[in-house]
């Protein structure tokens, strides 16, 4: 296989982030904790399907939005208001997977660029890598809501690729939802999912041009 190119880009949540606590966010208020995974579906949804209506909506807001409809009905041991901010809360306190620190620092070690595309604001991703100890291996992190449009879209990679001032196909997406990875493939990126999970990649998605089972095993399969 040809060598990966210069640049690459990672999603944040979930790929970076390790979004398993915001379970406890959930038991917190008072709420069943498999409702976190339908969250966080609900937001996904309705960011998709402002997407493909032509509009957009920051991450944080479609957050607040889904937690008011999953929560609604629960018997809470607070307010709803109280709640959503509580779980809300959760994503400040985020912390990165266990490969990631030092699968990035061999990545960047490798003298490849390294930068942020996600879905969510550049903010979270700037204190998640800072308390990670990682935030000086990247470049930039960079945030749909500056492309006024949410991956999986085409102009979404246009404007990662815009924004590092080189094409496409010089790029590689990493990211561990099938969605992102065939969207960038689509867009004309080449891509690696990463599996953590040993989970079958979705049928109805492009493949990846590469899988890993975390960030240093990619790092010593593009080393």
């Amino acid at each position: 296989m040809s060598p990966a190119p210069s640049v690459i880009v990672f999603d944040v949540n979930e790929t970076l982030s390790d979004m398993s606590p915001m379970t406890q966010r959930f038991a917190d208020v008072g709420a069943p904790e498999h409702l976190a995974r339908l969250w966080f579906a609900t937001l996904l949804r309705d960011g998709f399907a402002l997407t493909a209506a032509g509009a957009s909506r920051p991450f944080a807001e479609l957050g607040v939005g889904a937690l008011r409809t999953v929560l609604h009905g629960v018997d809470l041991n607070r307010d709803l208001p109280a709640a959503v901010d509580h779980v809300m809360d959760g994503f400040s306190h985020l912390a990165v997977h266990p490969d990631v620190p030092d699968g990035v620092r061999a990545l960047r070690h490798s003298g490849r660029r390294l930068v942020t595309l996600s879905n969510g604001s550049a903010q979270v991703a700037e204190r998640l890598l800072a308390a990670a100890g990682i935030r000086d291996q990247f470049e930039t992190l960079l945030s749909v809501e500056d492309a006024g449009v949410w991956k999986p879209a085409g102009a979404a990679y246009e404007y990662a690729a815009r924004s590092c001032g080189t094409e496409l196909p010089d790029m590689l997406l990493v990211a561990v939802h099938p969605w992102d990875i065939d969207g960038a493939a689509r867009a004309g990126m080449t891509t690696a999912w990463i599996n953590r999970g040993d989970t079958p990649y979705a049928d109805c998605c492009t493949p990846p041009s590469r899988t890993a089972s975390g960030l240093t095993d990619l790092a010593r399969q593009l080393a």
